[in-house]
């Protein structure tokens, strides 16, 4: 079992909120392919980091996760670039943690 966990910003490079609808949307698409979805919505994470010129740049994500029986490793890769598109980022953090249930 593996808890996928996607990191999407609130806001594009230029500092615009992207529409509640827009993650909303994701949390539809998840739920219906796995049957459910858990989303951070309320509780923005705030990250910091140096960008390739090497000035600070900040942004605040949500938490989007889903348990998973199977790794569908080709599917979440399209999809990440789908979110990618969707959200104009460069890049978006979708990662997969090994889950037990206890």
């Amino acid at each position: 079992m593996f808890l996928v966990q996607l990191l999407l910003p609130l806001r594009d490079n230029d500092g615009h909120p992207f529409p509640r609808q827009a993650f909303i949307d994701v949390r539809r698409e998840l739920t219906e392919r796995y049957g459910g979805v858990t989303a951070f919505l309320r509780s923005p994470a705030s990250g910091v980091w140096k960008d390739e010129a090497g000035d600070v740049a900040r942004d605040e994500v949500v938490m989007v996760e889903v348990v998973v029986d199977t790794l569908e490793r080709a599917w979440w890769e399209a999809y990440r670039h789908q979110l990618e598109e969707r959200f104009r980022q460069r890049e978006l953090l979708v990662r997969a943690l090994d889950c037990e249930r206890l």
